[in-house]
């Protein structure tokens, strides 16, 4: 999904709101806007939208306690909307199931580039192919094969599952505790330093550059993503 898809943009400020309404239906897409999260739900429960934008510093409900109540009862994608000096909200945000997040102020090119990048990821959630291919990297879910430039890659059982989560939620940032606790269980959801072990041989086993990752990547001081765009590095 990209032009005709459903918005919901969810700030207090009427000139945000204004602004993202009147760029986004620029843009293609059909915007419904609330001011509180108690409003965002009300509108949600009598249509729910494709993707929801939700403002982290709501009055009353904020935004983590909403996308907290949204991912309850909704599958709907949730970028999140915050401002510098968030950082501890922006990962519980992320913790409790948002799909993303963009630092005001941003530029209306990357806030729809972000849109389109949950949506087309949000679709392809539902593909049945068990194969996945990405530059050049295969990997055969049923058969457990990796392939890199058509060359076998061998991979611990636990690498493969690292692997498998992040290729699950392609273009999602998950942080280090949500990529602990899905891989190796809730006992390890502090252990950053365990993850950026195994990241590191991923990174090793995958890329032609470590330096310069294009398939794991890292969002600073949050966690990692694996990309939806293929750059290849010269």
């Amino acid at each position: 999904m990209s032009h005709g898809s459903r918005i919901l943009a969810v700030d207090d400020e009427r000139q945000i709101r204004r602004s993202l309404q009147v760029n986004l239906e620029a843009k293609g897409y059909e915007v419904m806007t609330a001011e509180t999260g108690e409003e965002a739900l009300q509108i949600i429960s009598h249509r729910p939208p494709d993707l929801a934008l939700v403002d982290l510093m709501l009055p009353g409900m904020d935004g983590i306690e909403l996308t907290r109540q949204l991912r309850e009862i909704y599958h709907i994608p949730i970028i999140i909307l915050s401002a510098i000096g968030e950082e501890a909200q922006k990962i519980e945000a992320l913790e409790v199931g948002a799909d993303d997040y963009v630092i005001k102020p941003f530029s209306m090119e990357e806030l729809v580039a972000r849109i389109r990048s949950v949506l087309r990821r949000t679709a392809s959630m539902y593909s049945a192919d068990p194969v996945f291919r990405f530059g050049d990297l295969l990997v055969d879910f049923d058969r457990r094969e990796i392939r890199m430039r058509n060359n076998p890659v061998k991979l611990t059982p636990t690498e493969y599952d690292l692997l498998k989560f992040l290729i699950h939620n392609a273009g999602k940032v998950l942080t280090h505790g949500t990529i602990l606790r899905a891989v190796w269980g809730p006992g390890y959801s502090d252990q950053a330093q365990y993850l950026r072990v195994f990241i590191g041989n991923l990174r090793k086993k995958l890329e032609k550059n470590t330096a310069r990752p294009q398939y794991i990547l890292t969002d600073p001081g949050v966690g990692y993503r694996f990309a939806t765009d293929f750059v290849e590095d010269k």
